[in-house]
């Protein structure tokens, strides 16, 4: 019942991030519900807590790697190569609202990310690169089709890593908003979402990881303004608290069919909420998830898109993968078979790589073993 998905890294080849035709992708879940017919129903959280991190750990939330608490909250450190420190909520939502308040990680190379993932591949982002303090981007992505990677959009957000600011993403399924300190940033509308809006039960996933490590593809570094040196670190992102609403009611929610819809989940005990009035005020703080009545969606003006990401990976490092041209990992770090890739010619360098480092014949980067390391922007 109690089934976590656990992300994995993706470390993909040159040739398929930068040069091959982008194509459907492959998010691994514990069980995809539109492709397997015994999947498990979802824990449904069907009301809204808030959950203060400052006063330790929880039992709603599950941890991967090794997250720390203190008066600040929860940490999520990146020391070395492999870490990758998250909590997942043991709990889903059916249309809701979360309020994050956080404090981004600094170091080239380190993203902190806070994501809504569905078991269907369903997935709503906030990521926050180190390298830049002063903006946040968004995402989405619906069934794991990543398309061509446009869904990103950056917005500003000075000082997200010397003070905790409050983020918000209020989903229905009429829009999804992305706020900031309360202010409105960007929103989505089902019709301008090209079949792909989220609609799913979503859980919650929150930490940071080394989107800057030798072993990610080229694509992936220099988007997280990469390498990532750790001997600049540690790295650390922080989180004080998480408000969560669950729009609908119920105990579990439960996959009817295989079209993915909302309209197809049903809530065992409860209902549906697609949602249109505004919320209730927020619980009282609490380190565990005390009852409250479940609130009412809401809805807010579309706020225009000002700057686009053109390649956004997903969230930790690419719980979706390019599989039109890849054999399928077995494991992280992987690489792929060159069987399988489109014949292409893999380069030795690409711009803004640092001095001494190098591309192998299969696309993974090599570091230079005695070469120094430029922090972005690269001199």
């Amino acid at each position: 019942m109690w089934s976590i998905v656990s992300p994995s890294i993706a470390a993909l080849s040159l040739s398929s991030i930068l040069f091959s035709p982008l194509a459907v992708a492959q998010t691994f879940t514990n069980c995809n519900p539109l492709t397997s017919g015994n999947c498990p129903p979802d824990p449904a959280l069907g009301k809204a807590a808030v959950i203060d991190f400052t006063k330790g750990s929880v039992d709603s939330f599950s941890a991967l790697g090794t997250p720390t608490y203190d008066g600040n909250g929860v940490s999520f450190t990146v020391a070395k190569p492999g870490d990758s420190p998250q909590i997942v909520s043991k709990f889903y939502i059916m249309f809701g609202r979360v309020d994050i308040t956080l404090k981004a990680a600094p170091g080239s190379g380190i993203v902190s990310s806070a994501v809504l993932q569905s078991d269907d591949l369903d997935e709503i982002d906030w990521e926050w690169l180190g390298a830049d303090s002063s903006q946040v981007q968004t995402n989405y992505f619906g069934k794991g089709i990543t398309g061509s990677y446009n869904r990103g959009a950056f917005h500003p957000n000075p000082g997200n890593q010397a003070s905790f600011k409050t983020y918000t993403v209020d989903w229905t399924a009429n829009q999804i908003v992305w706020s900031i300190d309360g202010t409105s940033v960007r929103s989505l509308l089902p019709a301008d979402a090209a079949g792909q809006y989220p609609q799913t039960p979503m859980q919650l996933k929150v930490g940071a990881w080394s989107g800057g490590d030798s072993t990610n593809s080229p694509g992936t570094i220099q988007w997280a303004h990469g390498p990532t040196v750790y001997s600049n670190g540690p790295f650390s992102m922080q989180v004080k608290s998480i408000a969560v609403t669950d729009y609908s009611t119920g105990t579990l929610y439960k996959y009817s069919g295989s079209d993915g819809t909302w309209q197809s989940i049903v809530a065992e005990g409860g209902k549906v909420n697609s949602g249109s009035s505004a919320p209730p005020p927020a619980p009282a703080a609490s380190s565990s998830l005390s009852s409250q009545s479940t609130a009412a969606p809401s809805t807010a003006p579309a706020p225009a898109v000002t700057s686009t990401v053109p390649l956004v990976p997903p969230a930790f490092g690419g719980t979706h993968r390019e599989t039109t041209t890849l054999s399928m990992p077995s494991g992280y770090p992987w690489i792929a078979n060159p069987s399988t890739l489109q014949t292409t010619t893999i380069p030795t360098t690409y711009p803004g790589l640092p001095s001494g480092w190098t591309v192998s014949s299969s696309g993974k980067l090599i570091p230079a073993s005695s070469a120094s390391v430029s922090v972005y922007p690269f001199t």
